[in-house]
């Protein structure tokens, strides 16, 4: 019976190491504004919803004319919050 002919393997190459003129490394870490806006809005929002449940009617506190939008104004603030989370490392 015939052999088959062997295969030849490519030589594996390293790449060159990076030299100390190249660039750093971008820094993996969190942009300084992230957490605090990401806080300040999970809670201006909640403080948003405690106001409209907590004011009477005639004080004209979070906004009068939007009534129980009022609810989603802090509920959009609040997931607005928790979307920022999703960037958070």
């Amino acid at each position: 019976m015939p052999e088959s002919k062997s295969r030849k393997k490519k030589a594996v190459t390293k790449p060159a190491a990076a030299t100390p003129s190249a660039a750093p490394a971008k820094q993996q870490g969190n942009p300084r504004w992230l957490v605090p806006t990401m806080l300040g809005l999970m809670l201006l929002g909640l403080a948003w919803i405690v106001t409209y449940y907590l004011t009477a009617p005639g004080m004209g506190l979070p906004i009068p004319p939007l009534g129980g939008w009022n609810l989603a104004v802090g509920f959009v603030l609040i997931i607005a919050g928790f979307g920022l989370t999703t960037r958070w490392k």
